[in-house]
């Protein structure tokens, strides 16, 4: 049997715990989990679902008389060592502990003592992130090692092997806490961490993505009660916490698969290899017209890989689990959004409950969906579904694939009729797609492709443009850590090296990033246009919900313009080798009587008469 979580141990006052009776003292627990390990009154669906694992539970008789809570009944499952337990938290009940006595005939066998929290004040109508901010990704395992003593622990698998790309380095969120200034000074208003639940893998277990606790912080990055203690000083500080969310799949060392509660919990006849499929990636299928029946199955119900078993959203107990560990995570951690993982793998019926759901707990809540593709249309389809009760998914925000490989192609390509610039005027011209484009997440770079400053062929011109148009381009921006100072990777996929560790986040570092020590001019150069531009955007309305106007690519020079009822914000590229004189009368439906502008990095004054592009340059003007 699994033990009880370091939450439950430590903190019995902010946890479900069990005790027996004393005729059942000389036995072993009959219970030995429960999660959620505990609730809240004043929730908006006052159902609560309580997944209970011991030994030989099946069958017993759930009691309590708690005021303002209701049984509504127990249900058993294949495997007898589980029983759920179906509660009802009127309005009007109390925060306190509740005692469930389990019954077998007259003799109590064990009682659950399950505590109700008072849901903090204004919970519900807390804001989620939006166009205002910017969002700072950050692998943990590689930013910063705050604590070198969680780096290995008893209970865990793998130990750290920082000369091995793919081992544990011993980033932590001590190390994040500990650079919450930097992050904020930066220009950044929200924190995207990779997962931070626990991974008890026996090997390349630093990503976060082959969960095996989904109630645990991995105890290598810290413990729940360290990232609460994270969030909030995040939140002191303006910076909001954004949570990685895995719906998908789990890690083969999931504490369910020694003890699995269901034959159908996982997608697949079996845990051998050959007994399920892997995914066939086949993103369409769920909108897809002519799609056969087994192609949308093998993508909905095939596993990601080997090692990360694919999860059977269609259960209704696993379905109600998944929506209560999201929501439990958000009020416990005082969370401002969710990034959800490889979005469109999940069975549809499945995300469309699981975001109504948030949505109804927290309705200025966002959630942002990966949909990795360069197909617009199919990233739409999943957004459109916010307004659309027929289409599964329902969410706000979706990250901007297209627009990422726009951006990359359109400033490594040689200008042409078909390419370089031209690829950001189309991939843009694609907003016509989007019901709200200015609520997709754009990015330069993230966790799983080449770094940006590497696939731009180490270009620190093209690197300057490529985040002059991250920082003004509509939508909410997203900046892979690192890439402020120049961090570099294979051009091809190498994760390891991707996310590759942040200088001066480990003591003996030659560098540090946090502190500008050891760094080249380049880099000095490249972290201090990125702090520049990203803390004039937090100031700048015009950007955050502004208008758009975008003139066709001319002689390798693009030029947009954002603007509101009072401020107009000119951008403008040059990526050829000479400098460009502007023709103000083609741009006069939006310049109007401006004669003036401002650089607003430098400072420096420009004539709109007379305005010339530098070589191999971008200008962020504000007219004035």
């Amino acid at each position: 049997m699994r033990r009880l979580p370091a939450l439950c141990l430590a903190t019995l006052t902010t946890a479900a715990f069990i005790f027996v009776s004393p005729a059942m003292a000389a036995s072993p627990d009959p219970v030995q989990q429960v999660e959620p390990p505990f609730w809240w009154t004043g929730m908006a669906v006052p159902d609560l679902q309580l997944m209970v694992h011991g030994r030989e539970l099946a069958g017993l008789k759930a009691q309590l008389d708690y005021p303002g809570v209701e049984l509504l009944g127990t249900e058993s499952v294949e495997n007898g060592n589980y029983l759920f337990i179906d509660l009802r938290v009127s309005p009007e009940a109390a925060p306190g502990t509740l005692q469930i006595a389990l019954q077998d005939a007259d003799e109590t066998r064990a009682v659950i003592e399950y505590e109700l929290k008072q849901r903090a004040p204004g919970s519900a109508e807390r804001r989620g992130f939006d166009s205002a901010d910017a969002i700072y990704l950050i692998t943990p395992d590689r930013f910063a090692n705050g604590k070198p003593g969680n780096d290995d622990t008893a209970d865990t698998l793998e130990g750290t092997a920082r000369s091995e790309p793919g081992g544990r380095h011993g980033g932590d969120i001590a190390g994040m806490h500990q650079h919450l200034d930097y992050i904020a000074d930066m220009g950044f208003t929200q924190i995207w961490p990779n997962p931070l639940l626990e991974n008890n893998q026996p090997g390349y277990s630093y990503h976060g993505y082959a969960i095996t606790d989904h109630y645990r912080i991995d105890p290598r990055f810290g413990s729940n009660e360290e990232f609460r203690q994270f969030v909030a000083a995040a939140r002191q500080k303006g910076l909001g916490v954004i949570q990685d969310v895995v719906l998908n799949h789990i890690g083969d060392r999931h504490w369910w698969l020694s003890d699995l509660p269901a034959h159908d919990w996982l997608n697949g006849n079996g845990l051998k290899k050959g007994e399920y499929v892997i995914t066939n990636h086949s993103r369409f299928t769920p909108l897809d017209p002519y799609t056969s029946d087994i192609d949308k199955r093998e993508f909905v119900e095939g596993w990601f890989v080997d090692s990360m078993p694919d999860m059977n959203q269609r259960n209704p107990l696993l379905a109600n689990y998944l929506i209560q560990n999201t929501l439990w995570w958000i009020e416990y951690a005082d969370l401002s959004g969710i990034r959800a993982d490889t979005y469109a793998y999940s069975d549809p019926e499945f995300l469309q409950h699981w975001a109504l759901r948030i949505q109804r707990e927290y309705p200025n809540f966002n959630i942002v969906g990966e949909e990795w593709t360069r197909n617009p249309a199919l990233v739409a389809h999943w957004q459109r579904g916010e307004h659309d009760p027929a289409s599964g998914g329902r969410l706000k925000s979706m990250m901007d694939f297209p627009l990422h490989y726009a951006l990359r192609d359109g400033l490594a390509n040689s200008d042409s009729w078909n390419s370089g610039l031209i690829a950001l005027y189309e991939g843009l011209a694609n907003d016509f797609l989007y019901p709200q484009p200015d609520r997709l997440v754009i990015f330069g770079g993230n966790h799983d492709i080449s770094r940006l400053y590497s696939q731009l062929d180490e270009d620190p011109a093209l690197f300057k443009m490529a985040i002059a148009y991250i920082a003004t381009m509509r939508g909410i921006p997203q900046f892979y850590y690192g890439d402020e100072v120049l961090l570099q990777s294979p051009k091809h996929r190498d994760d390891g090296v991707v996310r590759s560790d942040f200088p001066g986040g480990w003591t003996g570092d030659r560098s540090n990033a946090f502190t500008g020590r050891g760094l080249s001019k380049k880099q000095k150069a490249a972290q201090d246009y990125v702090r520049a531009l990203f803390n004039w955007r937090r100031q700048t309305p015009a950007i955050h919900s502004g208008k758009l106007k975008h003139f066709a690519p001319r002689n390798s020079t693009y030029v947009y313009f954002r603007y509101d009822d009072s401020d107009k914000i000119m951008v403008a590229f040059n990526k050829s080798d000479k400098p460009q004189r502007l023709d103000r009368a083609r741009y006069a439906e939006v310049i109007n009587n401006e004669t003036q502008a401002t650089d607003v990095v430098t400072g420096q004054r420009h004539a709109l008469d007379t305005l010339t592009l530098p070589p191999r340059d971008v200008l962020v003007l504000q007219l004035n």
